[in-house]
């Protein structure tokens, strides 16, 4: 059986999908902090077992009779490094065969703002390999998926103000990332191995405002203000203090050249090209 924590959440979702095209649904399993979003597994027969990171009585039970487990990085930014080595020893226990863990395509993680979160991510690498399981690390790029929190539900309309600069993202779909995923944890070959999943190709946000204004016909302007404007801008509509920070600081490591790692090793676990930015994008904007 094929263990997905986080199961609730996108990734985990997407890598569920896929799963579930490839094995019947008595292979899966799926940690959920929540049983009424964990209903619509239950309804597709995948087993669910409620428990969250913090709670190791809770993973211990989810990997009863468990092979492989997907580690979906833990989103509480201030205890990632507990709940992954909650998650870790109760595998160790439990005698599971392989783990694959989802972290982060980032390089100069040390300069960025964000380098508590991301130091707590290596850590989890680090780990993992001092824990003697058979393992195999994911660190993936930032989602097409995730643009419409940077850029706004009304983009097409009011155009694009981010202070991203002319630095190079290398987006890719989270569902492609999840497919991955998947496909890794029912191939062999994978052990011992780390991947960074992005794009064959890195793109501005000036690509990105480009592709919208070609496809939804409407001109679609980028504009990249000064950093501090645009954290003043969040704080003046509302964007709580922690929300304004982290959207900030994921900017900056836009701007500064962070996410600009390009690999193929999305497309050869794919085995074929991932959506390209045009794809993409219509897909996430419906276009």
């Amino acid at each position: 059986m094929i263990l997905v924590t986080g199961a609730t959440g996108n990734l985990a979702a997407a890598a569920i999908d896929h799963l579930l095209t490839r094995v019947g649904p008595d292979r899966v399993v799926a940690l959920a902090r929540s049983e009424a979003k964990a209903a619509p597994l239950r309804a597709r027969a995948v087993a669910v077992r409620l428990g969250d990171y913090g709670d190791p009585a809770a993973l211990a039970h989810a990997m009863d009779g468990v092979r492989k487990v997907l580690l979906v990085s833990s989103n509480d930014h201030g205890n990632l490094l507990t709940h992954h080595q909650n998650v870790i020893r109760a595998a160790e226990k439990a005698g599971v065969e392989h783990v694959v863990y989802t972290g982060t395509a980032v390089r100069d993680s040390d300069a960025s703002p964000m380098s508590p979160m991301l130091t707590a991510l290596l850590r989890t690498e680090d780990h993992l390999r001092s824990s003697g399981l058979t393992h195999t690390v994911l660190r993936n790029t930032m989602y097409t998926d995730a643009l419409p929190v940077f850029l706004g539900a009304d983009v097409l309309e009011r155009g694009i103000d981010l202070p991203a600069g002319d630095g190079r993202i290398p987006f890719a779909l989270r569902r492609e990332m999840g497919e991955a995923a998947a496909n890794v944890l029912l191939q062999d070959g994978h052990e011992g191995k780390t991947y960074e999943l992005t794009a064959p190709e890195a793109h501005t946000i000036e690509d990105v405002a480009r592709v919208l204004s070609e496809r939804s016909g409407k001109p679609v302007p980028y504009t990249s203000p000064e950093p501090q404007e645009f954290t003043d801008g969040l704080r003046a509509a509302g964007v709580p203090e922690p929300g304004a920070a982290l959207l900030s600081a994921f900017v900056t490591d836009m701007r500064e050249g962070r996410y600009d790692i390009v690999t193929r090793d999305l497309e050869d676990l794919l085995g074929r090209k991932p959506a390209s930015l045009d794809a993409s994008l219509r897909e996430v904007y419906r276009l």
